[in-house]
């Protein structure tokens, strides 16, 4: 199923401006050529037909689209599809709010981004790793808790939306756990730690791009809302980056990174014609 439809408002919307501009064109060059009689009719026909083509060259197109650029209250934002350990400057990694780094598909997912960057793209051990967690100057109020009675995994807590920058990437508390190692949030809940999270990245930046995922995307449910696509996640994370005071200076830019096997299902179009994801 096609993720634009072909008669979508957007798509159409689009279309019309094309042809206006085309139109433009075409009437001022008629005002110095003149067409014999015998030939309007034929190639009215021709004009239409191209038309007819042009608009399903742009549906195919829009169907087809795997990146797009926003500006966004002055900021260049990139949403692509890709490998986000591909990207160049930072990288950011969503862990939970233990910032737990046991992959054995009870704690975290061998499958999950944050199971493949520790076991695939670790730049030390992770024996370092959790030194250097442990040993990081976190602000003022990021740990919350020390969860004594949590069997796996470590037991400082940390308030989701917390950051430490390691080497070229970001790791950053984003799910809280239930007693069963679920990784779980409501979507109040989502939008703080959204908030919290672009307030973190203005302050370490240093103007550097940014690339993240589509946070909520993977194993993480968000309560109340299990069936939320990923393209009202992205447009959830544009519309918070939009209100909050992160603003990526040139030639720094923002770029989220959507899944290979999930881009068929985002209408980038949709994205690019709304500027700032709302």
């Amino acid at each position: 199923m096609a993720k634009v439809g072909f008669l979508d408002k957007v798509l159409r919307t689009n279309f019309k401006e094309k042809v206006s501009w085309i139109s433009t064109v075409l009437s001022l060059v008629l005002i110095f050529v003149s067409v014999p009689d015998k030939y309007k009719l034929a190639l009215g026909v021709l004009f239409l037909a191209l038309l007819g083509l042009f608009y399903v060259f742009n549906w195919v197109r829009s169907n087809s689209l795997k990146s797009v650029s926003l500006n966004i209250e002055g900021s260049t934002v990139v949403v692509k599809a890709g490998d986000i350990f591909a990207e160049q400057d930072f990288k950011v990694i969503a862990f939970n709010e233990y910032f737990d780094t046991q992959v054995d598909n009870r704690v975290i997912s061998d499958k999950s981004l944050n199971g493949v960057f520790i076991k695939e793209k670790l730049p030390d051990s992770v024996e370092s790793l959790d030194r250097y967690i442990e040993s990081y100057q976190f602000d003022e109020g990021d740990l919350v808790d020390v969860n004594e009675a949590r069997t796996l995994g470590k037991k400082q807590k940390y308030e989701i939306g917390t950051i430490c920058v390691f080497h070229e990437f970001i790791l950053t508390a984003f799910s809280k756990f239930d007693e069963a190692n679920r990784a779980v949030l409501t979507m109040p809940e989502y939008l703080a730690f959204l908030i919290k999270f672009w307030d973190k990245i203005n302050a370490v930046y240093a103007q550097k791009s940014v690339s993240v995922p589509v946070f909520g995307s993977g194993i993480t449910r968000i309560k109340e809302h299990k069936n939320i696509s990923d393209e009202e996640l992205l447009k959830i994370m544009l519309w918070t980056f939009r209100i909050s005071e992160m603003r990526f200076k040139y030639p720094a830019k923002l770029t989220i990174v959507v899944h290979e096997d999930k881009i068929s299902k985002v209408n980038l179009l949709d994205i690019q014609s709304a500027k700032n994801g709302i």
